[in-house]
């Protein structure tokens, strides 16, 4: 598995699948967690989980379930979700928009999901004892597994977001761990039973700067020492109106923006063009940056903006991505942890207000007021107790019913198979369609909202997140 990484445990080769197991029983010391390569953010916010657990002595295996989609279909479902976003974001944001209206995924997105449940389940170890999704369409596969009986095991969502969308919300998961008010209150308008609150997860370097901090890392960038910085960020994939927005902070003349572009070097190679003399791709010490900083500015409301709130770094949301962009900037301004500047006319005032004003103060707080700091709290605390004390009760459906759906897998595989690769094909040549004409095409295809959270993150745990 490419981007799968097993810690404390040897390698599963998804392609040399075991026999049938019997139903996963509660085990000691052994914990799984299912994320996804859609960006960064999911693989951050499983990575840092790995680690607290791992330090609280459990054996932690780690997966990626686009690896484990049948028919090579995880690539097919990375590249259409990229390129979507690159090229039609409008019809990314229909699909969101029409998806969560609907209150989850479409026919094609169950289908798919289906069909990855015997993946899924052969590849975790026999002992584990609890296992834990990042990412919504492995929540979903994950519910479904418990749902029927054949994972014995507490299932738990840790929601990466502010704002959640219905497919998070699987039918089966025993807790979904939520950062903030706002967004257990979204879990439970979307129908989870159990919502805990327990602050977000982030990497420790991530922590507030202290003594000359901020010089030191100004000086390692060869970033102006007095000036106010703003650190302007799109993702470990550079998506978004990221040059109109860098040539408008520098045109604001309220900071001086300091960009990071992920992986897209086309991108920052553009900007330094442009005269935008601080313009980075792949940055691997981000706290550093975030230290040198006076304030982000973001466009999609992932893992990035947690980290900025770790570090005390004050958040404006602006001309944000479509779908979950614009529904995380909402949530996020919801909560007073970060302010959305929806007009252009106010990005000068509110910038000069969140660097050295009373709004950048009062953000801060609250912000900083999100992360625990008593033992014994915190998602890997609640992870922990739900892996001690077990499940409740699982319900399980009759024997002949799990002997007839073999078949069933098999056909959903195929017909999902074509589904994915069509919309693939036709996300790539969106540039080519006209706009109503790809919508239909894209409307009928696939549903893509299970690939929401591609917010950015790129396969590291490290450097620029989103």
């Amino acid at each position: 598995m490419p981007h799968a990484e097993r810690m404390l445990a040897g390698p599963l080769s998804a392609s040399a699948l075991p026999g049938p197991r019997p139903a996963l029983t509660p085990h000691a010391g052994r914990i799984a967690i299912f994320s996804a390569s859609v960006g960064a953010g999911h693989d951050g916010a499983a990575a840092e989980l790995a680690r607290r657990l791992t330090a609280d002595g459990f054996a932690v295996d780690r997966h990626d379930l686009l690896d484990l989609l049948p028919a090579g279909l995880g690539r097919a479902v990375r590249t259409g979700y990229h390129r979507m976003l690159v090229r039609a974001p409008w019809a990314y944001q229909r699909i969101y928009s029409s998806s969560e209206r609907a209150g989850g995924g479409g026919p094609a997105a169950r289908a798919l999901l289906r069909a990855a449940e015997h993946r899924v389940l052969h590849a975790l170890h026999p002992d584990t004892g609890a296992v834990v999704s990042t990412y919504p369409g492995s929540s979903q596969v994950l519910g479904g597994l418990r749902r029927s009986g054949r994972l014995a095991v507490p299932v738990l969502t840790y929601l990466t977001d502010f704002s959640v969308h219905p497919l998070w919300v699987a039918e089966g998961v025993d807790v979904h761990l939520a950062a903030h008010p706002v967004a257990a209150a979204q879990a439970r308008a979307a129908g989870a039973r159990t919502v805990r609150m327990c602050g977000p997860v982030t990497d420790p370097r991530f922590r507030p700067r202290a003594g000359a901090e901020r010089e030191r890392a100004r000086d390692r960038f060869g970033l102006p020492e007095k000036a106010p910085l703003a650190l302007l960020v799109a993702g470990s994939w550079g998506v978004g109106p990221v040059r109109q927005v860098a040539l408008e902070l520098r045109d604001s003349g309220a900071v001086v923006p300091v960009v990071v572009c992920g992986r897209n070097e086309a991108l920052a190679a553009r900007l330094r063009a442009d005269g935008i003399e601080y313009a980075y791709g792949w940055v691997d010490d981000m706290p550093a940056l975030m230290h040198a900083a006076d304030v982000l500015v973001q466009n999609a409301g992932g893992l990035t903006s947690l980290e900025a709130f770790a570090a005390g770094l004050p958040v404006a949301s602006y001309r944000c991505i479509p779908g979950h962009g614009l529904t995380n900037a909402a949530a996020l301004h919801e909560a007073g942890v970060a302010v959305w500047i929806r007009d252009p006319a106010e990005l000068k005032t509110v910038l000069t207000d969140l660097v050295d004003g009373p709004l950048g103060a009062r953000q801060r707080e609250a912000a900083l007021g999100l992360f625990t700091r008593t033992p014994g709290q915190g998602p890997a605390a609640e992870i922990t107790r739900r892996h001690r004390y077990g499940p409740a009760r699982a319900g399980s459906r009759p024997a002949a019913a799990r002997a007839r759906s073999a078949p069933r897998r098999l056909a959903a595989t195929a017909a999902v198979a074509c589904a994915v690769w069509a919309c693939a094909v036709v996300t790539g040549g969106a540039t080519a369609l006209d706009g109503p004409g790809l919508a239909r095409t894209v409307g009928h295809s696939l549903d893509l909202d299970d690939f929401r959270h591609g917010d950015s993150h790129g396969n590291g745990t490290e450097g620029h997140h989103s």
